[in-house]
């Protein structure tokens, strides 16, 4: 196995995440797509937009395309990173107001509460954010960013909007989202990452979600 942050580099140098992107789109579409065939009811999945895709002039053709040919409306939710759409948001919302494909919703990850980020949230089309996980991990030992967390929780509250917590890596650390109500918490206390089949089997109830070794605390309080 190879970590996505030795290799992803690497395509987006060479211009490969292009082709890249287009073909992981439509293989979560075709995955998300096959679960519903087995009966299940597959949660929604999240796909990385690399600024390289976002960049271009053809990134809603490209979304359209990897849609193509599924009949039922997938849950993909398109990741775009707070930094990359701050480049050129307005050319970025006009791309992301485009007709938008039943079941497809647009995240903010990576959320760091910059005024220009605020500014511009309203007039995004997003359907979620994403807390950076430098908060997540600040929060325990940090009241100003524990109150700073839960004042973008209750912002994105009040437009309608899911908040979810990325890169939480512990039991420990899943206590403060949920107790600040974010909606979804994602990272290893849940599941480290699984193949399409593992996946299913957990979904199916037929297998064990694999989750990480257990420090001291997460054998104190059970995982």
């Amino acid at each position: 196995m190879v970590a996505p942050l030795r290799f992803i580099p690497l395509l987006e140098g060479s211009g490969l995440i292009l082709e890249v992107g287009a073909g992981v789109l439509a293989r979560a579409v075709h995955d998300h797509h096959r679960s519903s065939e087995r009966g299940i009811a597959p949660p929604r999945v999240a796909v990385n937009v690399s600024p390289m895709q976002l960049r271009r002039s053809d990134f809603v053709d490209t979304v359209s395309a990897a849609l193509a040919g599924e009949a039922l409306p997938p849950g993909i939710d398109r990741e775009i990173t707070e930094s990359v759409l701050m480049e050129s948001v307005e050319e970025n919302i006009r791309k992301l107001r485009e007709p938008r494909e039943p079941g497809i919703s647009i995240a903010i990850e990576d959320f760091r509460t910059g005024c220009s980020s605020l500014s511009y949230l309203t007039r995004l089309p997003v359907q979620a954010l994403k807390i950076d996980r430098s908060f997540i991990l600040a929060m325990s030992e940090d009241p100003d960013t524990r109150t700073l967390v839960q004042t973008v929780i209750s912002l994105a509250y009040s437009l309608n909007l899911r908040v979810i917590a990325e890169g939480v890596e512990t039991i420990k650390q899943s206590k403060l989202p949920r107790l600040l109500r974010c909606d979804e918490i994602q990272g290893y206390p849940i599941s480290r990452p699984l193949p399409f089949e593992e996946s299913t089997a957990v979904l199916e109830g037929t297998a064990t979600a694999i989750l990480p070794k257990a420090d001291s605390s997460a054998r104190r309080e059970g995982c």
